[in-house]
């Protein structure tokens, strides 16, 4: 049985995780909320990455899987955004998990092999407009994990998966419409708007065993958006 660390769990991507691996794992859920996952068999802990440092006295001396859920969609023309909405961004995205990383770090180098799951955005590969925000930040993620998975190798994997946009309570105001959805997932190869439950499958996947070969990897979870072409 794993030891599992999820970092704003109880919304979304990280409740889909939370609720698929608690009874076959450990799993210790640090968020602000705990209402949608009171009745999930999990150790919950109040912590906002924002302004907390985590309380690594309430979490087990080994970590075997780290998965980092908080994050922002800001979507605005470039010549609208202040700097401080680059730096807003990029505190939630990337310095903020950074933080998180070093706190935990001597226990996720406690486990025979950890592994840590981050979050990118398919933005960052294929270059959208209105993302420049965001996929300076996401894109740090990315450059950040393979440094510290080839740093770390073999004790901690690290990986990320980029998602198009997905339905969670994150881009709500993106998919708060039939209208805005079906939009959303007629851009889609797949002609389908991105779940939950179809990132979480992914992420356990990296969480286990069953990946114990793979490190430094960017997982487009998609639908085939940044590498196909259906509608030239």
């Amino acid at each position: 049985m794993k030891n599992i660390l999820l970092i704003g769990g109880s919304y979304g991507i990280g409740k889909a995780i939370a609720e698929e691996l608690q009874y076959e794992n450990k799993i210790f859920v640090a968020s602000r909320t705990n209402e949608t996952i009171a009745d999930f068999n999990v150790t919950y802990l109040p912590f906002d990455v924002s302004t907390d440092t985590l309380d690594v006295t309430k979490l087990p001396e080994v970590i075997d899987g780290l998965v980092y859920c908080p994050g922002s969609i800001n979507l605005r023309p470039f010549k609208a955004l202040k700097i401080e909405a680059f730096e807003s961004d990029l505190q939630i995205n990337f310095l903020n998990l950074v933080k998180v990383i070093q706190t935990v770090l001597p226990n996720l180098m406690a486990s025979n092999q950890s592994s840590i799951v981050l979050f990118s955005t398919v933005a960052v590969k294929m270059g959208m407009p209105f993302h420049t925000s965001v996929s300076a930040s996401k894109g740090a993620i990315e450059g950040f994990a393979k440094a510290l998975a080839a740093e770390y190798a073999p004790k901690i994997r690290v990986n990320v998966i980029a998602p198009s946009l997905t339905d969670t309570p994150l881009a709500n105001k993106f998919l708060n419409s039939d209208e805005k959805k079906e939009k959303s997932a007629g851009r889609n190869p797949m002609k389908k708007v991105g779940t939950s439950d179809d990132i979480a499958q992914m992420a356990n996947f990296l969480l286990s065993e069953k990946s114990n070969w793979i490190t430094g990897q960017i997982f487009h979870v998609d639908g085939g958006m940044s590498s196909l072409i259906t509608n030239p």
